[in-house]
């Protein structure tokens, strides 16, 4: 989240988790963000039929006509025209009034589902055409759906809708949106908006949208994860109106960071020798959890047997993850405004103990994993610039920086190269790194001296995130270009399979589990379908069924982050986060591994969204994230799906991770 224009979050992701608010008091306005050099072009050529409206501002038109076009205009835009053909996810609606009778539009901008849910044959290929998503409740009044008929019908008449015009943007007001983008939107759609998981949304691009489609695709968000930035008054009408502006100027080019830079950031609060040298407390650190706060830029250190906050340590914008290190002794946390944080857990009291700033934007942290090589080194990947930084583990010393700009496996000359999902490979000195828009991973030697790539092995577009087998030979990633998951095999650096499971799959790390029929399996939820695909995971074993979909299981809609599981529970559970219709939202959904099948769907809040997923050491409980201002943790028991507890007092919070599970890759 970012993430403008997004299919996902960013922020975290939503995201990640991609969800945050953009307003006067802004986390992401703080000193030390880079200074995107945009140039000073806040006009031109719009490359759209610039209007100040369209005939139904004209005298002696019926107000009716008039409140219809700001109803379209703001509502129905981000997939509908009138007079400039079919968009990629909704048809144009001249003359649909001829089309189809006034009481079926009516029923249909009531409530579409329902009419899709009866077995309406026109309403069904309408869903078919347009990529199988159900039209999002427009949530218009009776006079509203009048007034917004009056319009399609007087403008089916006239012409083709007018585009509005782009506002002008001083030279602060582009400041303050390109950093609002580069901290929000770049996520998602890259820092040069070239695209990946959600589209491209360059000058180009965005000027065939034109401004009024822009503006109610960040205003409402869109049914396949893009966040309704609007509606849920994450921005206001002006920064809607300024974000539409500058996604029809050129993209600005991102600073470089080089090592120098990145040692000049380096702070070692606590020196190693300073450190102590057995927990200092009686808790037992390794059930600790870890609660990203995410728009006060804190994170909540939680003991998960009593429930008790032991500590807030303030970390910066936006932190997207946290890793537990190899042994699990610290933690690293990294923000999408790409500091690092390193945690002391055996600290009387957790704390910070040193931080580095390796990226302006970036997504992943990994430590060295190898024995002998435990907590040595660690890697950042960056969104921006394209590198991977390479760190002391202890001190987080930046030692070395590497360019990752390259061709993608098409042979494609790229801008912009991110580095998105990292694993530590086990038994060998190395990490796996996915190369976002180039489509290879990249093997990194730890052991050799300056960590270089080794080798890169081809796969294929955009790759995101993903996770380890149970086994760990097999690093499973999601290409959300394509709408597959990529199987590495680690050993021999190949690529094992390549497999299509639904639209714009989103595993996190995944989900690991015995199928009585399929054997080891795993599964991602998607952001553009309502689905959980589960694949076969053991070549070994089960070689007929391995890297197949073998069980494809409804959701009630798209837009899920997170699915995990843990060997201790019959359940995989998923979230729905990036839903935009009804309460999926709010909602946890509930995979029985015995019966291969969703048992139920229960909801886990009354507002904000419920998301991520997370169990205790022992496996007995789940931990969800409700992401409001007015945040909580909902606990249940892992057998039952009984809530047991809530922790309140949360701001904004978001990924949890338990320092075993993330240290041993339980998930």
């Amino acid at each position: 989240m970012h993430l403008a224009i997004s299919r996902v979050l960013g922020a975290v992701v939503v995201g990640l988790l991609s969800v945050v608010a953009c307003s006067d008091d802004d986390p992401g306005k703080q000193k030390g963000k880079p200074d995107l050099d945009a140039g000073t072009d806040t006009g031109g050529d719009t490359g759209t039929d610039a209007s100040d409206g369209g005939d139904s501002d004209a005298p002696g038109v019926d107000p009716a006509v008039a409140r219809g076009e700001t109803i379209f205009r703001r509502d129905c835009v981000a997939c509908h025209t009138l007079g400039h053909g079919d968009l990629k996810r909704g048809p144009d609606l001249t003359d649909i009034h001829k089309k189809r009778p006034e009481p079926w539009l009516r029923k249909w901008l009531t409530d579409p589902a329902a009419v899709v849910a009866e077995g309406n044959p026109y309403a069904e290929g309408l869903v078919a055409k347009w990529g199988g998503i159900v039209m999002p409740d427009p949530e218009l009044s009776d006079d509203d759906i009048t007034d917004v008929l009056a319009y399609i019908t007087h403008q089916s008449a006239v012409g083709p809708m007018p585009f509005t015009t782009p506002v002008n943007l001083s030279a602060a007001e582009l400041d303050t949106t390109k950093m609002s983008y580069f901290n929000r939107c770049a996520g998602c759609h890259g820092t040069l908006r070239a695209g990946g998981t959600g589209p491209d949304i360059g000058e180009a691009a965005s000027k065939k949208l034109g401004t009024d489609t822009l503006a109610a695709v960040v205003r409402n968000g869109r049914p396949w994860g893009m966040p309704a930035w609007g509606k849920e008054k994450l921005l206001s009408e002006t920064e809607i109106a300024q974000m539409a502006a500058f996604l029809q100027l050129p993209p600005p080019a991102g600073p470089p960071l080089s090592l120098d830079t990145a040692k000049a950031s380096w702070n070692v609060m606590v020196p190693v020798a300073q450190r102590p040298t057995a927990p200092e407390h009686s808790y037992d650190w390794q059930d600790f959890i870890g609660v990203i706060l995410r728009d006060i830029g804190k994170v909540a250190i939680i003991d998960a047997k009593s429930r008790t906050e032991v500590t807030r340590i303030d970390t910066g914008f936006a932190v997207h993850i946290l890793r537990a290190s190899s042994t699990g002794r610290y933690f690293q946390a990294v923000g999408r405004d790409g500091w690092i944080t390193l945690i002391d857990l055996w600290a009387k009291v957790p704390q910070a103990v040193a931080k580095v700033r390796g990226c302006f934007d970036a997504r992943s942290v990994e430590s060295s994993k190898l024995t002998g090589y435990e907590d040595k080194y660690a890697i950042e990947g960056c969104y921006w610039p394209p590198q991977y930084v390479v760190f002391d583990g202890l001190t987080l010393e930046p030692l070395a920086v590497h360019d990752v700009l390259s061709k993608s496996i098409n042979g494609d000359e790229l801008k912009e190269v991110r580095v998105a999902s990292i694993v530590g490979v086990p038994g060998a000195p190395e990490w796996a790194v996915a190369l976002k828009e180039s489509g290879y991973v990249g093997i990194v030697d730890y052991s050799k001296p300056g960590f270089p790539m080794v080798t890169k092995i081809a796969a294929k577009r955009f790759l995101h995130d993903g996770g380890l087998d149970a086994t760990g030979q097999y690093f499973m990633l999601a290409a959300n270009a394509e709408n597959r998951m990529v199987i590495i095999d680690l050993k021999s650096h190949s690529l094992a399979s390549t497999f299509e499971t639904g639209k714009l799959p989103h595993p996190g790390r995944g989900a690991n589990w015995v199928d009585p029929t399929y054997g080891p399996v795993n599964a991602t939820t998607h952001l553009g379908e309502g689905t959980m695909a589960v694949y076969g995971a053991d070549p070994a074993g089960h070689a007929a069924d391995a890297w197949k979909v073998v069980r494809k299981i409804a959701l009630p809609a798209a837009g899920s982050l997170f699915l995990k599981t843990h060997p201790k529970s019959p359940w995989v559970v998923a979230d729905m986060a990036l839903a935009t219709t009804g309460t999926a939202m709010r909602q946890i959904c509930a995979y029985s591994k015995q019966d291969g099948k969703l048992d139920h769907c229960f909801e886990a809040t009354a507002q904000g969204k419920a998301l991520h997923p997370e169990f205790n050491r022992a496996g007995d409980e789940i931990w969800v994230s409700v992401w409001d201002t007015a945040g909580e943790i909902v606990i249940y028991d892992t057998i039952t799906l009984k809530e047991k507890s809530r922790i309140k007092g949360l701001q904004t919070p978001t990924g949890k991770f338990n320092v075993y599970n993330t240290a041993h890759d339980v998930y």
